[in-house]
């Protein structure tokens, strides 16, 4: 069993507003997120909040998914990272995360599953998708590499293992994996 835990606890510094709540064909960036997991075969799926975490809370009122309230978020990704891999900790039989963001609104069921196929099919522990010149999110995590995700600290996402244990990481393609909303510009070229 593959968890997912979305990130959404950012501040959006750069965007002036919660991008969690910007819309995108009808439904917000947070929605499209949380539709694409529950449309996977990712269970348990983690929703991580922390800034603006009550205005964006209604968007997925109601949705079947485990909203963790992350009190540290100002210390950057790498707290949303840890109270979500810690949550996926408690179940013994879940074999690895996945970590997105609330971000990227080309993200959808397909890719998620294909994550989990492509470490089925090879026996690697991580599996990144590739997009532009990086690897990066969505990513998928044995649960081997629980206790490295719970050492993170700051604004380090979980690249920096994708660094460190590159023998055990395989890329699927995501062209449109660089497509992920931090400004107004982003977002009016989303649009």
């Amino acid at each position: 069993m593959t968890g997912i835990v979305i990130l959404a606890a950012g501040e959006s510094a750069r965007m002036g507003q919660p991008k969690q709540k910007l819309l995108y064909h009808g439904k917000s960036l947070l929605q499209h997120a949380v539709q694409a997991a529950l449309n996977s075969t990712c269970r348990p799926v983690i929703v991580v909040l922390g800034a603006y975490a009550d205005i964006v809370l209604a968007d997925i009122k109601g949705e079947p998914v485990v909203v963790i309230h992350n009190s540290n978020w100002e210390e950057g990704m790498a707290s949303s990272i840890r109270v979500g891999i810690m949550e996926l900790e408690k179940d013994d039989d879940i074999t690895g995360a996945i970590i997105m963001l609330c971000d990227q609104p080309f993200v959808d069921a397909a890719l998620i599953d294909s994550l989990i196929a492509q470490k089925e099919k090879t026996g690697k522990g991580i599996v990144a998708c590739y997009y532009g010149d990086t690897v990066g999110v969505p990513v998928l995590f044995d649960r081997k590499y629980f206790a490295e995700l719970l050492l993170l600290k700051g604004h380090d996402g979980a690249k920096k293992l994708l660094h460190s244990f590159k023998k055990d990481v395989i890329t699927i393609p995501f062209a449109l994996g660089k497509v992920d909303i931090d400004t107004i510009k982003d977002y009016e070229n989303l649009l």
